[in-house]
């Protein structure tokens, strides 16, 4: 995907509808992407695991639909739609779909410079 202009506003929709959750399935689109953020969709299917990893960037993850269960540092949390987990930069997390889901990450630079 192109780069998204910090200083151009834009607006993207009909994005759950553009990503289906396809049966047995992991499967995303990038919605916005600079060097101050990066902004992920996901649709996933029930059973659908995203192993434990960590990102360097700060992480605000929003469940859109469904539910999962998302692991922080050993902790399951088990989220349904609308609940929001907020990941330090670092810190492991794994993902297991419980039901069919969307879900939304925005990824954060904590280190970005606005004049960088």
């Amino acid at each position: 995907m192109a780069s998204t202009p910090i200083n151009e506003s834009r607006a993207e929709l009909g994005l759950l509808e553009a990503l289906p959750i396809l049966d047995e399935a992991t499967t995303s689109r990038v919605v916005v992407n600079n060097p101050l953020l990066r902004h992920v969709l996901f649709s996933m299917d029930k059973g659908q695991v995203l192993t434990e990893h960590s990102s360097p960037r700060a992480v605000v993850v929003t469940l859109l639909s469904g539910n999962m269960e998302f692991t922080v540092a050993g902790t399951v949390h088990t989220m349904v739609a609308g609940d929001v987990i907020y990941l330090a930069p670092g810190e492991r997390h794994a993902v297991l779909a419980t039901s069919p889901c969307h879900m939304a990450l925005t990824l954060v630079d904590t280190d970005f410079e606005k004049d960088g």
